[in-house]
């Protein structure tokens, strides 16, 4: 995969329903600049937070200083802080002034591996341990934060259509391959909604796999 020569997904693909727009986000490549490298990983699970009709978002209850980037414009970076040592990332949606968002939730790496495998400490050289290693790197908001070195000082409101940011969505328009959905995970809020959207089979995937079509 050559990431230089792939351009962002552009603005307009996110300014749509969370829910139509998280199962195309599907099989598009995350990717940091960190130094010279380039470290990504594509796509394979993602949850929709809708406005402030979903009990589950952050947008729930309104604008705050801590969400307001989920109210717009699209295609800017949503990080948040949680359990007091987690990073999470999401992409927003919809126009400016109205809240949606998709949250990351896994990513299959691609490229910087031994890099994402230093920010999580984690040993990639020994060779019996090797496969669940690499499972481990972006199978997870956070731990995909954490690979990717996603923070919300460093990187919340940053502008995923740019290539001139160092973190963007790319596409090489691959199809995924066959995608499910179920709730969403984690919540105890609207946890029946079947917002979250994954590839079916993938191995990098973090959240329970029972198969339903979208």
């Amino acid at each position: 995969m050559r990431l230089r020569k792939l351009q962002p997904v552009p603005r307009r693909f996110y300014d749509r329903d969370p829910k139509v727009v998280a199962p195309q986000l599907l099989g598009k490549i995350l990717v940091r600049r960190q130094g010279r490298k380039l470290l990504a990983g594509r796509i394979v699970e993602v949850e929709a937070y809708l406005g402030e009709d979903d009990p589950a978002s952050h947008a729930f209850r309104g604008a705050t200083d801590r969400n307001r980037v989920m109210f717009g414009p699209p295609g800017f970076a949503y990080v948040y802080f949680t359990y007091g040592m987690h990073y999470c990332a999401n992409v927003t949606c919809l126009g400016e002034g109205t809240a949606g968002a998709i949250l990351i939730r896994a990513l299959e790496p691609s490229a910087g591996i031994e890099e994402m495998a230093l920010n999580r400490d984690l040993n990639l050289s020994l060779e019996t341990e090797h496969v669940r290693v690499l499972r481990a790197l972006t199978s997870g908001p956070a731990r995909l934060c954490e690979a990717l070195d996603i923070t919300r000082t460093r990187d919340d409101g940053k502008d995923l259509t740019s290539l001139k940011s160092d973190l963007w969505i790319a596409s090489d328009r691959s199809h995924p391959g066959e995608i499910a959905c179920s709730p969403r995970v984690g919540i105890t809020q609207a946890a029946d909604w079947p917002l979250r959207f994954y590839v079916f089979g993938n191995p990098f995937v973090s959240g329970p796999k029972v198969r339903r079509s979208p």
